[in-house]
């Protein structure tokens, strides 16, 4: 190729895009969620909190969908009994919150989890910040289980799981009870 006063220059090749760009989107955001959710990932695998492991099989084929096996807290009034949390990241990772729902078999009975996995905590919407991991996440959700004193539904259930929308953090959650 000729440049300025017929000079000829070699054509720069653009550096190739590891993961297809959307629309308006950013790549150094999809790059920058890649990094983090391996970081976190391993920090999952190599230091789980107490009674918590990620299912292996649940990563293998995306790193944007995870699932955790949990394990009710001993002398809590989940002790012994075992959830399934499923984590989904967007491309805006860790700036956007991952939704997290509890998902399979077993849904615990309690006053912020819904009977369809959803659950109600601050930090999964409008307290989230970049600063949060999975592992503070999964924490929060350890200590919310065991400071329970009753196992019940929340008062709104029925109506809620018939009407709301399949992601949860399409819902304007209403928090007016730090209680049990």
């Amino acid at each position: 190729m000729l440049g300025p006063r017929g000079v000829t220059r070699a054509r720069q090749l653009r550096p190739l895009r590891l993961w297809p760009r959307r629309p308006g989107g950013d790549g150094s955001i999809m790059a920058s969620m890649q990094k983090r959710l391996q970081k976190e990932l391993l920090a999952l695998q190599n230091d789980p909190p107490p009674g918590m492991t990620l299912n292996e099989k649940s990563v293998q084929n995306s790193i944007t969908q995870w699932i955790v096996d949990m394990e009710g807290a001993p002398g809590t009034l989940y002790e012994g009994e075992k959830f399934q949390l499923l984590f989904k990241f967007s491309s805006r990772y860790p700036f956007d919150s991952p939704q997290v729902m509890f998902t399979g078999e077993n849904i615990p009975v309690h006053p912020h989890v819904y009977s369809n996995g959803h659950i109600c905590l601050s930090i999964l919407t409008e307290d989230w910040s970049p600063a949060l991991s999975v592992q503070s996440v999964c924490l929060s959700i350890i200590s919310m289980l065991s400071s329970c004193k009753e196992k019940r539904r929340p008062p709104d259930n029925s109506f809620y799981v018939r009407t709301c929308n399949k992601n949860p953090k399409k819902t304007k959650w209403w928090y007016h009870d730090d209680t049990c």
